[in-house]
């Protein structure tokens, strides 16, 4: 993050919004700027009277029976959104609506476009849209002609909410101003139509909003989702996004409490978000506070209904609605927070007051934003020339920067096409989305000096033909970096959510990346189904055969097509290569093969292996599961939607039991969840290991999935316990893998994986211990990670077998999120886990031997963090007494711990929930900040 005024040396000033800024509002605050050059005014004078409304626009009250803001009683449906939308699109000329895509559930997503009467003209507005984006890419415009866009081209302005379906104010705030924009005869609203274009998006989670539930029906949280865009509801606004590109970018949400928060945000904000937006965000926040109203700032004596800034919503992790607008599209991307304990009619009216009030600002600075948004695009460009990263900053006037970005220069990323192969076409497909430019190389390149994802070097490294290169030197440079980058190198231990989203290591395909000032030989790629997937030529269709690697999350997903479609199939067990008759492919698997990136190699003879059939899958939804969110929901998204596979329900009576439900499954997968034991009786685990011994698979995912196994008397591994200031955040860590596992077959020897605060499991004594945290100094880890040698030697996949049978367990979460495509494969490969042969059924019960009867004897590690992580204050240990006498105001749960002079304040999450949806966590930094004491990081 660099500030909007540069200088030629490349060192930099840290700006934030102070009084200066205050005065530049308070003499813009009238809102006196006309409309934008070339603009015609098809309206007449503007009215003094800021109620004066054209009458043939339905008014909220009108339409609903209930005032929005002031008066309101219950908020809006999501029919009644709709339909409120479709009525002042029919009455008023400054609105089009769409719909840009549907929920899981099949519901629209509408939005709705204002401006003025002229603007919003079909082919006006094709223009408007036109000429924006073209600021986008300093190449193809030259100065004189953005010049004239920026004169004359309205500023493009989203206003969104409810990502989060049960925080619900923002949506009817939003309609309050679709009202305001459409009816409003005032010169304040004329001003905004003239000079803006805004993009109204009142709910992007429908089916949560009827279930005043957080998450979408498959229980992602889709403000978790903005990067990977593995959900139909964020991938359809991210296109509008592309058509619409935004400057200024508004997602409302609640929070626990009666206050408000809008920025400057707190620390930490990811180094490649450009000063511009960050310059424009801090003083969009001097103008929210001047429209605010209420009891304006909250301070020692004000605690409701008033608005607080620089505390607890950061800007760095790429998966939010406030970063990825940033760093993706160079937009003041900005999150708006209401406390939710307060009446629905100031919940909506405050949020009314903070979108008004942004409109109001970026309409007064029209010219001065679209010119600053070129700017972000030829720095970008400069900087991705000379392979510079942008530094870090902070913001928070008490904070400094604890981690610099280092000294390095990055021009250039490869990805190359030795293994993975599927997966990295999937990432280039990722970037292209996001108008990333991906070349294929078509003549070798040697790079004099490299750097190997997983802290490596290497010197004269030959870049293959058809390896995939994303050069630096290119407008979306900041998005590159921000998604791309081997660690994100966060300035300020602050985190409510991961510290490690670097796609290749997500993937786990071999790339590499360079300062080195390379031009390979290379085309651009247009769409990835022209980069070499589907049959490179056609096998004879009676007695031949096709053959791909099952080596990635994509080739896994073709495999369960093709099982799905009755297409027998056979695998290799040593190179993991399947095989399937030539018959079989027909030509919309074909299409599909193209879309995955999965290359059919032709034979002339037909294919040979191991057969491997489609499963029959039970899901766990016991004692301890949620069935509403974490990894239940990403099971059935991944197994059942991508996947195709038919999901059972499985309770803890079907498996005490043994009821037809849990015994005619062939794989029972246990999703995380907080009981150790799943509720099952002695019984109930006798039945489970009779069942697996018959030659059937256990799943379990890391805490429930993992403890319900080893209560079960399933596998010897036992849990070590995690030392005092133990932190590994969403980081990233090497791990070797067995080469002679089924489980791991087609990964590399030395993999990546994903850690989360996860259980730290010591080796298994009675089965395969799949993969394993190196104990030497091949060990390796990003993010902020702090003691993570205590992982050393320990293991994050083991294969336990029991009969005919197995259980295989993962210490982590492989499916989070579902963009961990790494740990999808592993998934698969223990889905598909070959058949030893069944074992006959027998009444007498299976013996558990004594390494796992030992373990689970074991005590049983209180679970803290839920599916998520527990809540972790560290301060210096002698400002202990004082934060502590401060923690017991919200809760008498904090576990306390002293170590190397410092004081850790575990305070239990059992429901795993995250920070900005704790009911008092918020409120719990905030008053520590307030009393002065030094926070030297805290976890949520």
């Amino acid at each position: 993050m660099r500030p909007a005024q540069r200088s030629s040396t490349l060192v930099f000033p840290r700006r934030l919004a102070g009084a200066a800024v205050i005065v530049m509002l308070a003499a813009t605050s009238a809102l006196t700027a006309g409309p934008a050059a070339g603009a015609a005014p098809l309206t007449p004078a503007c009215s003094s009277d800021p109620t004066a409304r054209v009458s043939t626009v339905p008014s909220p009250e009108s339409f609903l029976g209930f005032p929005l803001g002031t008066g309101q009683e219950r908020v809006v449906t999501n029919e009644e959104v709709r339909g409120y939308l479709t009525a002042v699109d029919t009455a008023s000329k400054r609105v089009v609506t769409g719909v840009m895509g549907t929920s899981v559930l099949g519901q629209p997503l509408p939005y709705a476009v204002v401006s003025n009467e002229r603007n919003v003209r079909p082919a006006v507005l094709t223009g408007i849209a036109e000429d924006v984006r073209s600021l986008r890419d300093p190449r193809l415009v030259d100065q004189q002609r953005a010049g004239e866009i920026i004169e004359a081209a309205p500023a493009i302005v989203w206003v969104t909410a409810n990502v989060h379906g049960g925080e619900k104010s923002g949506t009817d705030a939003a309609l309050k101003t679709l009202y305001e924009l459409a009816a409003g005869l005032s010169c304040e609203v004329q001003q905004r139509n003239d000079n803006l274009i805004t993009i109204i998006v009142p709910t992007q989670n429908p089916d949560g909003r009827d279930a005043s539930r957080r998450q979408n029906e498959y229980g992602f949280d889709l403000n978790r989702d903005w990067f990977a865009r593995t959900q139909q509801e964020t991938d359809g606004k991210l296109e509008l996004m592309r058509k619409y590109p935004p400057q200024v970018f508004v997602d409302a949400h609640e929070m626990g409490g009666r206050q408000y928060f809008f920025p400057p945000n707190a620390d930490p904000i990811h180094h490649e978000i450009a000063g511009e937006a960050v310059d424009w965000i801090n003083r969009i926040g001097e103008a929210n506070k001047a429209g605010f109203g209420y009891h304006g700032a909250c301070s020692a004596t004000v605690t409701t209904e008033c608005y607080f800034n620089y505390s607890t919503y950061d800007l760095f992790f790429m998966g939010y609605g406030d970063t990825v607008p940033a760093a993706g599209f160079g937009a003041a991307g900005m999150t708006f927070e209401k406390g939710s304990a307060s009446a629905v009619a100031d919940r909506v009216q405050q949020q009314f007051h903070t979108q008004w009030s942004t409109l109001g600002w970026a309409a007064a600075h029209r010219q001065e934003v679209l010119a600053g948004w070129f700017k972000v695009w030829k720095d970008a460009l400069a900087q991705g020339r000379a392979g510079a990263l942008e530094p870090n900053e902070v913001v928070e006037p008490t904070n400094t920067v604890q981690f610099p970005v280092p000294e390095q220069t990055i021009r250039s990323y490869f990805l190359l096409p030795d293994r993975q192969l599927a997966d990295a076409r999937q990432l280039v497909e990722r970037l292209r989305r996001m108008d990333v430019e991906v070349y294929q190389v078509k003549k070798a390149v040697k790079l004099p000096s490299a750097k190997l994802f997983g802290g490596r070097s290497a010197t004269n490294l030959t870049v293959p033909v058809g390896s995939y290169w994303i050069p630096m030197n290119q407008p979306q440079k900041h998005w590159i970096q921000a998604v791309m980058g081997e660690d994100p190198y966060t300035p300020f231990p602050y985190f409510y959510d991961v510290s490690s989203w670097s796609n290749p290591l997500l993937m786990g395909v071999n790339a590499v990346y360079t300062g080195a000032d390379v031009k390979p030989n290379a085309e651009l790629i247009d769409k990835i189904q022209n980069t070499g997937g589907g049959k490179i030529l056609a096998a004879p269709p009676l007695k031949g055969s096709y053959t791909y690697a099952l080596d990635s999350a994509a080739a896994a997903e073709f495999t369960f097509t093709l099982l799905g479609k009755g297409v027998p199939l056979v695998r290799d067990l040593d190179s993991g290569e399947v095989g399937m008759p030539a018959g079989g492919l027909t030509p919309e698997l074909n299409t599909t093969a193209k879309k995955l990136g999965v290359t059919l190699t032709p034979y002339t003879t037909a294919a040979v292996g191991t057969p491997i059939s489609r499963p029959d899958v039970g899901l766990f939804a016991g004692t301890g599961i949620s069935t509403t969110s974490g990894s239940h929901g990403e099971a059935r998204y991944v197994l059942g939607k991508r996947w195709g596979l038919d999901l059972t329900p499985v309770s803890t009576a079907d498996i005490n039991d043994n009821t037809p439900a849990f015994t005619n499954r062939t794989v029972l997968l246990v999703p995380d969840g907080s009981n150790a034991t799943g509720g099952l009786t002695a019984t109930g685990q006798a039945n489970l290991r009779a069942w697996i011994a018959q030659g059937h698979t256990y799943l379990g995912l890391r805490n429930e999935g993992t403890r319900l196994a080893r209560a079960a008397g399933l596998t010897s591994t036992t849990e070590k316990p995690k030392p005092t200031g133990y932190t590994v955040i969403g980081s990233h860590l090497r791990v070797d893998v067995d080469p002679d596992s089924p489980v791991g077959l087609g990964r590399p020897a030395e993999d990546f994986e994903f850690h989360n605060n996860d259980p730290i499991l010591n080796p298994s004594s009675t089965g395969r211990n799949v993969l394993r945290y190196p104990g030497g100094d091949t060990f390796w880890a990003n993010g902020y990670t702090v003691q993570g040698d205590t992982l050393k030697g320990t293991v994050a996949v083991v294969d336990e077998p029991t009969g005919a049978g197995r259980a295989v367990l993962f210490a982590f979460n492989p499916l989070f999120r579902a963009y961990n495509e790494s740990g999808l494969h592993l998934v698969a490969n223990a889905l598909l886990y070959p058949s030893s042969g069944t074992a006959a059924r027998t009444a007498s019960p299976v013996q558990v031997d004594p390494a796992r009867a030992a373990a689970a004897a074991a005590p049983v590690a209180e679970n803290l963090g839920g599916e998520w992580r527990p809540f972790t204050i560290q301060v210096a240990a002698g400002d202990l007494a004082r934060t502590e006498a401060v923690v017991d105001r919200y809760t008498d749960t904090a576990r306390v711990s002293v170590a190397d002079g410092s004081a850790y304040l575990v305070i239990p999450n059992p429901a795993g929930l995250q920070i900005d949806e704790h009911p008092f966590l918020g409120d719990l930094v905030r008053t520590l900040r307030a009393a002065q004491i030094p926070l030297r990081s805290v976890v949520g």
